[in-house]
Formats: structure tokens, C-alpha cells, sequence
């Protein structure tokens, strides 16, 4: 749990109004698990845009994107870096997004002060907005550097939940995910957007499932309408958003205290690098497999028997689980865990089942 700097108290989920650097002196050094920033780009825009049409495009337009030149906005870059470094936990990692305005410049400060740079994730926009006066292509993506704290650092990267969530395929770096649009835009009176650059939560959603465990700290110093704050609620994550615009803040308190929290069944994750050892052995010293009992592959093709000492012997071939299935099938190497099944109750089981049982009794 996060802890002030001055009191040592603990922290829980928290919005706070000011600026981010004041606000994240106040945090106490290696108390945060992951940073998401979503700075100001320094767009450098000079003027109105407009439709074909001529009607106006909302842009960006407010002073917290306005910079005197590039020296400022490095010097501000490097500013907020540091300070999200120093509240990072040794473990801890940075996520932070931008255009080509402004991530080259984000990504070399990240280097500098020591930031290990793990992939820069491309986030494709599947509706983006076009290029009205047709003179450059239409900016159809922004990017994400995902950064460990360190070199050295253990960092989380839930693995197996990138891949459930990619149809059980390797999750790429390109993200294919439509602009914040529809119910979940938030608007004013008036109807137009209350901020300019809400991210859509579907962003979000996938880099804490992929980052951070639940009962991890989020840390958002942009947090503007607060969609870390509200993803993080769902997915059983603690967050803490600095915003200094006193609307935005309303907003997202309002947003947040809307969003359920999903069970913490549902978003604990496993991963089956960080489960438990069980070797083969412990199945037959717990009785799940008996001395003798035979295994077969899923077709019936190849079969062996278990030993007491937990390994197993074909017609040809005796030692674990591995070995004797490669040796059955002559291949280089096989996964014992998913080659062999056991019968039980008229059908086959697959003895990673039973492993799978020891694991839930370990807890």
C-alpha cells in the first residue's frame, strides 16, 4: 500500500487536485507499482482546423499543452520522469503514451535516466481521425513505451493473460482499438468533449492486465477524467490520479464512483511461470497415480507404466515423463504434462489435471 513521504501513513485509492510534481514529492520513494502517463503532447498546433465542410475540429486548445519551445518541454519531460521514478517500487514500471509530437523526446529522457525501455506498443486507431487538408497521411496511431525501472528490474508481464486475451495467440505490439467514442466519451452541457484527449478504457484495460497483479498501485500524474482511476477500480487495482483542472477532478470522482469492482476471483491472474514445482513424483506420493497404473497418449497409440520412484517405463524406454514420451513418438523433446493421459471413469484424463489438483491444495 502507498505511503505519504511526510507521514508514512497509508494510502488508498486517491484523486488529488494540483500539480504533478508537488503531489508526487508528497509519495513516499519505492511506493508505486506502475506508472501510466498520458502528458501533454505539445502539439504545437497554430491555429484552427477545420472540415471540408468548414465546420471546426475540436482540438487541443488548453494552456496545459501550451510550451515556449522544445528546451521547456524536455526540461518538463525530465522533470515528471524523474519524479516517477524515484516513487517506483524497485520492481515497478512505466507506461507512457504520445504522438510523434512528443514520444521521440519522452523516449530519449526515459533513456537517460535509466529507464529500460521493454517494447514500444503501437496503438493503431481503427476510426481515427482524417487529414482534412490532405497534405500529410492521417495520423492513425499513437505509441506506448512500456518501460521497466531498471534494467535489472523483475518486472510484471502477465503473459498468459496477453495471450487468453488474444485468442490464444502471442499478443503483437500493435493494438488495434477504436478512439474513445459512443456513452463512454464524456461530455459537457453543452454536448461537446469534456476533454480532448480521453483515452478509451479498452486501452487501459489491456496495459493493467497486462502490468500489474490485483492489489497493485497505479499511479496516473495526468489523470485527467480519471479513466486509469476507473479501469483500475474494475480490475481490483488500487490507483492514485493527480490532476490539477478542478473539472476534470469533479468528473472523474463522479466516473469512479459509478465503476463496480469486479470479484477478485475474476481478475486474480495466473501464470504458470511463477505456479509452484510439482514434480511427477508427487502424484504417486499423494495417491493420484498408483505403482503400475498405465499411461497413454490421447490416441491410445503409445502406453507406460508408472514407477513408485515417479518415473515411468515403456516396452523400450524407462525414465520421467518427458524423456519416454519423446522417445515413444521419436521426436527431439516433448511436454510429458501434455502428452500423457490416465483413464478414469471410462475416459482419458490428462495428467496435468492432476497436477493442476495438487496446486489448488497447496493454495
Amino acid at each position: 500500500m502507498v505511503k505519504t513521504a511526510e507521514t508514512g501513513a497509508p494510502l488508498g485509492d486517491l484523486i488529488v487536485e494540483g500539480e504533478c510534481l508537488a503531489a508526487m514529492a508528497r509519495l513516499a520513494p519505492g511506493s508505486v507499482d506502475l506508472v501510466f502517463a498520458d502528458p501533454p503532447y505539445n502539439l504545437q498546433l497554430s491555429g484552427e482546423l477545420h472540415r471540408p465542410d468548414n465546420s471546426r475540429v475540436d482540438g487541443v486548445e488548453a494552456d496545459w499543452d501550451k510550451f515556449a519551445g522544445f528546451a521547456e518541454y524536455d526540461s518538463f519531460t525530465r522533470d515528471w520522469l524523474a519524479a516517477c521514478r524515484r516513487v517506483l517500487k524497485p520492481a515497478g514500471a512505466l507506461w507512457a503514451i504520445g504522438s510523434y509530437h512528443n514520444i521521440f523526446r519522452i523516449g530519449a529522457a526515459v533513456q537517460d535516466l535509466g529507464f529500460w525501455i521493454l517494447n514500444d506498443v503501437v496503438w493503431r486507431k481503427s476510426n481515427p481521425m482524417p487529414n482534412f487538408r490532405g497534405r500529410r497521411f492521417t495520423n492513425a496511431h499513437e505509441t506506448l513505451l512500456w518501460c521497466a525501472r531498471s534494467r535489472e528490474a523483475r518486472y510484471t508481464f502477465n503473459y498468459e493473460a496477453m495471450k487468453a486475451l488474444n485468442e490464444e495467440l502471442q499478443m503483437r505490439s500493435d493494438w488495434l482499438i477504436p478512439l474513445c467514442g459512443g456513452p463512454e466519451r464524456l461530455r459537457d452541457g453543452a454536448g461537446k468533449k469534456a476533454h480532448p484527449t480521453q483515452k478509451p478504457e479498452a486501452l487501459l484495460h489491456r496495459v493493467l492486465l497486462a502490468s500489474t497483479r490485483p492489489g497493485d498501485t497505479v499511479l496516473d500524474p495526468f489523470f485527467g477524467t480519471g479513466t486509469t482511476g476507473a479501469v483500475a477500480k474494475r480490475l481490483g487495482r488500487r490507483f492514485i490520479g493527480i490532476e490539477r483542472d478542478p473539472a476534470y477532478v469533479a468528473l472523474a470522482r463522479r466516473r469512479i464512483a459509478a465503476v463496480r469492482a469486479a470479484p477478485l476471483d475474476l481478475v486474480a491472474l495466473e501464470s504458470r511461470r511463477e505456479a509452484p514445482r510439482i514434480p511427477f513424483g508427487s502424484l504417486v506420493e499423494r495417491g493420484l497415480l498408483e505403482p503400475g497404473e498405465v499411461l497413454v497418449d490421447s490416441a491410445r497409440r503409445w502406453s507406460a507404466r508408472v514407477r513408485a520412484d515417479g518415473s515411468v517405463i515403456s516396452a523400450e524406454h524407462r525414465g520421467s515423463i518427458h524423456f519416454v514420451g519423446a522417445q515413444v513418438q521419436g521426436a527431439p523433446a516433448c511436454n510429458g504434462w501434455a502428452f500423457w493421459h490416465v483413464e478414469r471413469r471410462g475416459r482419458l484424463v490428462l495428467i496435468d489435471a492432476l497436477r493442476q489438483q495438487v496446486r489448488g491444495e497447496l493454495g
